[in-house]
């Protein structure tokens, strides 16, 4: 048997706007999200998180999964617009509902791991301009105290930002997800910074545990043998990876992506003397979100950037996408090594960090008998392990997802749950992928 570590935290991870619906219960206030999915055409199907999984009433519920799963620790995140509701006027309804939420996990010995941010901002603040205003990182930063305030005394892992180079790409990008801007490449670049100046802040506060931010890393390798390749990997690198890495543990953004945003936008004169200090406070441990490897090819002349994700034929793939964007008809590669080359890689380049892997998932249409994500967990697992056997300090593991839920701009059609929910009923069960997961949990090891 391959054993992990003692202690090592088995979790699934979900996210407020995606599993618990009541989206006008308690004085919650509108998210960006409430009026994304609003806006005809947006959102596949014209679902919503309206009701979502329903999780704000049925939360019990859902800890009661937990326990039956057999795991140690929990991944979740508070929804701003429930805590402050206009962005600023704070909301005792909505602190005292995650209390109690928190409460009842220790109760059952699991671990809450708190999400600060996974992109619901409240509608009030994008009505001032959003992450594309600094203002909003100081907002943040009440945010954050406010949490640590109300539950620092019983929360001992926290997160400040999900996927910030997600927020950037397809909210600036791409306009496939919340606020849904197309094609602002200076917007994409701003609201990188604001929310790493949001982290920033956020870790210098007083928290009380430990506190990282997840992102999602995705190890690169070129297409083929040849330079271009190479280069456009590299170069691919610098945007997804070391933009945010590098201003974490470096203190300073990667000079070769920097001249690239230059040369597209201009001048990055929204980074003011002290930022990047800022935005390198020490950190307890790193989130890392895994989903899938960007192979690279150079496309020279290409927008914004010269080069494309290709998916090799070699490579298994999904039927599905994992983050929203079809990358090819076939689907999102299957490929377990590229979890363990990226942990090598935070911790050949960025001093060996603890790391959390924080997501970690796939789309299986299956209902119940879900035999490939059973295949998907083990794989991964066998993965992680191998990192850990080569020194990499894995401190846990959070699945994606413990539900089926609101998948973003897909709706309710892509599931990722290691519990089916009929969304007509909300019924939950556990599927074959659960249970085995469950095991892997109890022992510990693969």
């Amino acid at each position: 048997m391959k054993r992990f570590p003692d202690g090592f935290l088995w979790g699934a991870a979900t996210s407020a706007y995606q599993i618990e619906g009541a989206v006008d219960v308690d004085g919650r206030g509108p998210s960006i999200w409430d009026t994304y999915t609003h806006t005809a055409g947006k959102v596949d199907n014209g679902d919503t998180g309206d009701v979502a999984c329903d999780s704000y009433r049925r939360w019990r519920e859902d800890v009661e999964l937990l326990t039956e799963l057999r795991l140690n620790a929990y991944r979740f995140s508070v929804a701003w617009p429930r805590l402050f509701p206009d962005g600023r006027r704070v909301e005792q309804r909505g602190v005292d509902h995650y209390a109690r939420v928190i409460d009842a996990l220790l109760e059952r010995g699991i671990t809450p791991v708190v999400t600060l941010y996974h992109w619901d901002l409240p509608q009030a603040l994008e009505n001032e301009g959003g992450w594309l205003r600094r203002d909003t990182a100081e907002r943040f930063a009440e945010l954050a105290a406010t949490c640590y305030e109300a539950y620092g005394d019983r929360v001992e892992w926290w997160l400040t930002i999900n996927e910030p180079w997600i927020v950037g790409l397809l909210g600036y990008l791409h306009g496939l997800h919340a606020p849904g801007y197309r094609d602002d490449v200076r917007g994409e670049v701003t609201v990188f910074h604001h929310l790493l100046l949001a982290h920033g802040l956020a870790a210098r506060g007083s928290h009380g545990g430990r506190i990282g931010i997840a992102l999602n890393l995705c190890p690169h390798y070129p297409a083929s043998d040849s330079p271009a390749d190479a280069e456009a990997a590299f170069a691919s690198d610098g945007y997804v990876n070391r933009w945010f890495l590098d201003a974490l543990y470096h203190g300073a953004y990667p000079e070769d992506m920097s001249a690239r945003y230059e040369e597209a936008v201009g001048p990055l004169d929204f980074i003011r003397d002290g930022d990047l200090e800022t935005i390198a406070a020490p950190t307890d441990y790193l989130g890392v979100n895994y989903y899938a490897p960007r192979v690279i090819e150079a496309v020279p002349g290409d927008s914004p950037w010269p080069w494309r994700v290709v998916v090799p034929e070699s490579m298994r793939t999904t039927a599905g996408f994992t983050d929203g964007v079809a990358r090819t008809e076939a689907g999102t590669p299957i490929a377990p090594h590229g979890l363990t080359d990226v942990l090598l890689r935070v911790r050949d380049d960025y001093g060996a960090p603890p790391i959390m892997v924080t997501e970690n998932g796939a789309v299986f249409p299956e209902p119940l008998h879900d035999a490939r994500r059973v295949e998907f967990i083990r794989e991964h697992v066998s993965a992680l392990h191998d990192a850990i056997a080569a020194g990499v300090p894995v401190v846990g593991y959070c699945h994606w997802s413990l539900l089926d839920n609101f998948e973003w701009k897909l709706g309710y059609a892509q599931r990722f749950g290691l519990v089916h929910v009929d969304h007509a009923t909300q019924r939950r069960t556990i599927k074959d992928s659960g249970r085995h997961y469950a095991r892997i949990a109890a022992e510990n090891g693969l």
